[in-house]
């Protein structure tokens, strides 16, 4: 069966048809950046361009970078506040809304390294901000914003998200030690038996990952950047 599947980012909008029996695109995939201001229209009028770019009529998933309940946001962290107790399910005619780390998480559990995996698996996407994704047992723990646990007095994701990297010019190296520190903070509080790293910089693992190290394993996504849209697809 073939879904529609759209991750909403703080940078970009990315949308294809997922085959959600083999877990893959099925046409390349569109990224439109996130307009500015990102409020809802905006925000809906870009699903709206991907809708049309692929002539889709059938089921849809999006994801949405801050906690949803029941199709409606909570928080916005890295998008308009305006956002904030939007019905985006309605928003979007319909479709079905999650949390985009989760979706990302249900991707690389059902698909990637968390296949088979029992236990806790912890999925963590290094973007605008951090976001997370827990599973025990395969079954997900909704909407854990984990990229907001504070560390010296701030958000963790304000610290070692891939947009701090960025915007404090850090080498690959000095990241590697932010994101380790993060890491052993989450791997104290969950105990997890595998911690997945997701998002853009999970195609460039080899730059960073080798100067981590912790008890728990931890690889990058399997799906690497795509594990959203195939997860919101899934839901």
């Amino acid at each position: 069966m073939n879904v529609l599947g759209i991750d909403i980012g703080g940078s970009g909008v990315k949308g294809a048809p997922v085959d959600t029996e083999a877990g893959t695109l099925a046409a390349e995939r569109v990224r439109i950046p996130t307009p500015e201001p990102s409020t809802p229209e905006a925000v809906a009028g870009v699903v709206a361009e991907i809708v049309r770019h692929f002539s889709w009529d059938g089921p849809v998933g999006v994801t949405f970078p801050g906690v949803v309940v029941d199709g409606v946001v909570r928080t916005a962290a890295n998008v308009d506040p305006a956002w904030i107790g939007a019905d985006a399910a309605g928003l979007f005619g319909g479709a079905t809304v999650l949390n985009d780390a989760d979706a990302a998480g249900l991707a690389e559990m059902r698909f990637g390294h968390g296949r088979g995996r029992r236990g806790t698996v912890l999925m963590l996407t290094f973007g605008t901000g951090i976001g997370s994704a827990l599973f025990t047992d395969g079954v997900l723990v909704p909407n854990t914003e984990l990229g907001h646990l504070h560390l010296h007095g701030k958000d963790a994701e304000h610290r070692a998200s891939a947009r701090a990297r960025e915007e404090h010019d850090l080498s690959w190296e000095k990241w590697a030690e932010r994101v380790e520190e993060y890491l052993r903070h989450v791997e104290m509080l969950f105990s997890p038996s595998l911690i997945v790293i997701g998002g853009g910089v999970s195609k460039k693992a080899g730059k960073f990952l080798p100067h981590v190290h912790l008890d728990t394993p931890v690889v990058p996504a399997a799906l690497q950047n795509e594990a959203g849209i195939i997860g919101a697809a899934i839901a």
